[in-house]
């Protein structure tokens, strides 16, 4: 009965189109398969210019520091919900752990500002990034009143500084120790360090103890002292080929010096960095990033008992990370255990992007710790 019923099928199906007529149908899949990648990153590329003119456009009317800003400031009636963080695009599954949550929603979970020890949340970018990789954290943080403030570090986002130039981890942290160290006496921040600004955050801990209230490491580099992150860097050596791959070595004093900064392959960073990510994200990055410098992540840190560890600390892990992966956290976590560790399941190396909400509600969670 089965070949029967196949062989039935088989005659009911229409006659092949001709050739040209296969040529000219896989033509046009393809000219609009390009065409909707053309257009992703042309959308990719008008966000992050926008991103950047308003970036720009707030610091000078709230006249800081060209490499630091505070976006997305609430106002407008909540009739119109233009503005409202849209939902990712991303076809993956979501699990319980980010849920389909809109700004005004989150509102609504008994979040008091004002009852916090501090509502003013600092957020550094790591190795390549800038501000603008935060964009869904500070929508969703300034919708529940929080005070947020993005870093550009030294040659990263906005910053005009040539990379290769860096020579120094004071050189490369200074726009976020300048920021701390204008802040009004008594006031306190809670720190946030992604991947490399983990190294960054403990650099500003040691400086400024009595200005921070926690600190917040994301798949971020946590280091002991007389660590660099090199050191970290080096111990996944073989256990992280992609990384390897992906590093395009920068040599601007010449190839018998060491390297002045490095790039990741464009090509790559799906893979390493937003393997669960929505591609309008991923597009974002790849017209955003700009090189890592080298004489930072050489440098080793020393951090005291006294004033870095007067600082509470709190670790975020990132379980489907391929740039830090789970192992090297832990190890991280173990030589130096915080306060308490959170997880964020289905999160790349960038859960800013895969997991906007959950880490949102972890952001706020650890701020209400008392």
């Amino acid at each position: 009965m089965g070949n029967i019923c196949a062989r039935l099928k088989r005659r009911q199906q229409p006659p092949p189109p001709p050739p040209s007529a296969k040529k000219r149908s896989s033509s046009s899949r393809r000219d609009r398969k390009l065409a909707g990648d053309a257009a992703i990153r042309e959308q990719a590329i008008a966000a992050a210019i926008l991103f950047k003119q308003h970036q720009q456009q707030q610091q000078q009317q709230q006249h800081f520091d060209r490499s630091t800003s505070l976006r997305y400031p609430n106002g407008g009636s909540k009739k119109n919900n233009s503005n409202a963080l849209p939902r990712s695009s991303s076809s993956r599954s979501r699990s319980l752990t980010d849920p389909l949550l809109q700004p005004h929603q989150l509102l609504n979970q008994g979040v008091k500002v004002d009852d916090l020890e501090t509502n003013h949340i600092v957020l550094v970018h790591g190795g390549g990034f800038g501000a603008w990789c935060w964009y869904k954290s500070i929508a969703l943080l300034e919708e529940c009143g929080f005070k947020v403030a993005a870093i550009d570090l030294t040659g990263s986002g906005v910053s005009s500084f040539d990379t290769n130039r860096i020579t120094s981890l004071s050189q490369y942290v200074k726009p976020l120790t300048d920021f701390l160290e204008k802040l009004p006496e008594g006031e306190k921040v809670i720190l946030v360090g992604h991947d490399f600004g983990g190294a960054c955050i403990s650099y500003a801990m040691e400086m400024f103890p009595l200005k921070i209230s926690k600190a917040v490491f994301i798949a971020a580099a946590m280091l002991t002292t007389g660590q660099s992150t090199l050191d970290i860097i080096s111990k996944q050596a073989g256990e992280n080929d992609l990384m390897q791959q992906a590093q395009i070595f920068i040599y601007a004093n010449g190839n018998d010096h060491p390297p002045t900064s490095f790039d990741l392959d464009k090509s790559l960073l799906r893979d390493l960095l937003f393997n669960q990510s929505a591609t309008k994200d991923v597009a974002l990055a790849s017209v955003s990033m700009r090189s890592v410098p080298f004489a930072p992540v050489l440098e080793k840190l020393s951090l005291s008992d006294l004033k870095y560890g007067s600082v509470r600390r709190f670790y975020i892990q990132t379980l489907e990370d391929n740039a830090i992966p789970i192992s090297l956290q832990e190890t991280m976590i173990n030589a130096s255990p915080p306060e308490k560790v959170f997880r964020l399941k289905g999160a790349d190396h960038s859960p800013f992007f895969s997991k906007p909400q959950a880490l949102h509600k972890l952001l706020v969670e650890i701020s209400k710790i008392l």
